[in-house]
């Protein structure tokens, strides 16, 4: 097995007067240089389990090491180790962000000289030099949130927990912000990423666990996962309403289970990808319905996510 950077096994955590436990039986292994998405619904336990590993708090069993440091134990050791990047950046709007750098770098006890130096370098590595000093209220979304990215890495940490990255960001702001995550992993550090966008982990993680009710049911690779629910999918749009209402019936007959509809556009599952694709063509041909645009692919992260729903919510439905 490769070196680990992040280890859990058996943690368990129940939050005072909560009936059940956030953290049920959490197994977690992340490779260090990986980066590694957390993924779950509201109330999975993704928040709880960044926080026990990040030694903000303590769990009540099992057990769980960062950079190879007991979090219960050894929690100083792991702090040293690691930096942490919540769902809202933590700087100041009134300091400049050359001044917030600093004021960062003299908090992790490096020297006044050490703690200049190494505001520029990381001005630098996130392209925000020629914003260094302005007050970080005229920042961007995305310049803050690369700002508290700089922040994190003050001390250069060994792992990096990044909570919701991109939560509120515009589409150029959460590029920037993948693009500094990617930075980070060529240079060795380990991420673990929580996030509520999909094709955020799609895009960046290695490796991803699925949680549910605070333990994890799937875990993979990106295509792994997508693999794992089986049907590709043929997507059609259609020019009008008529069109796609007369079309449904049409291209259900020829699925492999329950297509799905977006105002102008059907999805259909199917399991024989080319003769699926023929018969659907050839039956709305013969109905006069032709679609603007059809397209064969492979499963999406939003479709596993909405699969594990279904699964998990089908086993409880059975337990009842």
């Amino acid at each position: 097995m490769a070196e680990l950077a992040i280890s859990a096994d058996g943690v368990r955590k129940t939050y005072r007067g909560a009936e059940q436990p956030a953290l049920d039986g959490f197994d977690l292994h992340v490779a260090a240089g990986t980066v590694y998405g957390l993924l779950g619904p509201n109330g999975a336990g993704k928040t709880t389990a960044v926080r026990v590993f990040a030694t903000l708090m303590r769990l009540d069993a099992g057990h769980a090491t960062v950079a190879g440091h007991d979090v219960t134990t050894r929690a100083a050791e792991v702090r040293r180790r690691m930096g942490l990047v919540g769902q809202y950046a933590a700087v100041d709007e009134i300091l400049s962000g050359r001044q917030n750098l600093v004021l960062f770098g003299r908090l992790n006890h490096l020297g006044r000289a050490r703690a200049a130096s190494r505001a520029d370098e990381l001005l630098e590595r996130f392209g925000l030099a020629d914003a260094g000093g302005k007050p970080v209220a005229k920042y961007s979304g995305g310049m803050r949130r690369r700002l508290d990215l700089a922040a994190s890495l003050i001390v250069s940490p060994e792992v990096l927990f990044v909570d919701e990255p991109t939560t509120g960001l515009d589409p150029q702001g959460r590029q920037e912000v993948w693009s500094a995550l990617r930075e980070l992993v060529a240079g060795g550090t380990t991420i673990l990423l929580t996030t509520q966008y999909l094709d955020e982990a799609d895009q960046l993680a290695d490796r991803i666990a699925m949680l549910w009710h605070g333990r994890v049911v799937s875990e993979g690779t990106p295509d792994e996962l997508k693999a794992a629910i089986g049907d590709d999918w043929i997507d059609l749009a259609f020019a009008d309403e008529d069109q796609a209402r007369r079309a449904l019936p049409v291209a259900a007959a020829h699925a492999d289970g329950e297509p799905r509809t977006e105002r102008l556009r059907i999805s259909v599952p199917v399991r024989q990808r080319t003769r699926a694709l023929i018969a659907i063509s050839t039956a709305l041909a013969a109905e006069g319905i032709e679609p603007v645009e059809v397209n064969l692919r492979r499963p999406t992260l939003d479709e596993v996510f909405l699969d594990l729903h279904r699964r998990q919510g089908d086993k409880q439905e059975v337990a009842a």
